[in-house]
């Protein structure tokens, strides 16, 4: 059963000690684990997070943006109003700059490729979204092969949209899921993996003292 199910949650978040890879007075950058939600679901069962987990050491800590639960990788709270205003507006203005680590099923033919699709909620099939070319959002994605293998291809993603599930579905569109994905991944896709293999690698932004920071974290697998 999925995390999100209505009914039942079954949620068995990783217990890992919270990896904290930069503070200043301004921002904390942290290493979020796959299987632990960013912030608390509606439900109860939901309640452990990666924001929980860093109030109960920094209370005035505030998320910025969100990875899906089965992400790894790089997640940015600030730790005062003002900062959070001002690197929120970056993420909201697409000033940011993102890049992701996935594995691919299939051989991809290109070598890099840009998608534009539009991405809108399933309402069959919540939480998952879909290409949806008459109630869409806008959402591009760029993409570019590291490494060809047997069945799988290890691929560099740059969102340049910010949409739920955008790379996942964008892959998907193309004829290529990612390995472990429950969402939108079946058969030999989904088995490959014991996890989602979507790893968010690194992020540049202004920090609120004027720099330019960029921060990586290197991929698990």
């Amino acid at each position: 059963m999925s995390a999100y199910s209505s009914v039942s949650p079954v949620y068995n978040p990783p217990m890992d000690p919270l990896s904290v890879i930069y503070q200043d007075a301004d921002i904390l950058v942290l290493d979020k684990p796959s299987g632990l939600l960013s912030v608390p679901g509606r439900d109860p069962a939901l309640s452990d997070s990666l924001a929980t987990r860093v109030q109960k050491q920094f209370p005035k800590a505030l998320m910025i943006h969100r990875l899906d639960k089965d992400t790894s990788g790089v997640v940015l709270m600030s730790l005062n109003r003002k900062a959070h205003a001002l690197i929120a507006r970056q993420f909201e203005e697409r000033s940011t700059e993102k890049s992701y680590v996935a594995v691919v099923w299939g051989n991809v033919a290109e070598d890099e490729g840009l998608i534009d699709l539009p991405l809108a909620i399933d309402q069959q099939n919540k939480p998952r979204h879909r290409v949806d070319y008459e109630h869409g959002k806008s959402a591009q994605s760029r993409w570019q092969v590291l490494e060809r293998n047997e069945q799988t291809t290890r691929v560099r993603l740059f969102p340049l949209t910010g949409r739920t599930h955008q790379l996942r579905v964008h892959m998907r569109a193309i004829g290529h899921v990612m390995l472990g994905d429950e969402f939108y991944a079946e058969g030999a896709a989904l088995q490959a993996a014991d996890r989602l293999l979507l790893h968010a690698e690194s992020l540049s932004f202004r920090h609120p003292d004027g720099r330019t920071v960029n921060f990586t974290i290197p991929c698990p697998f």
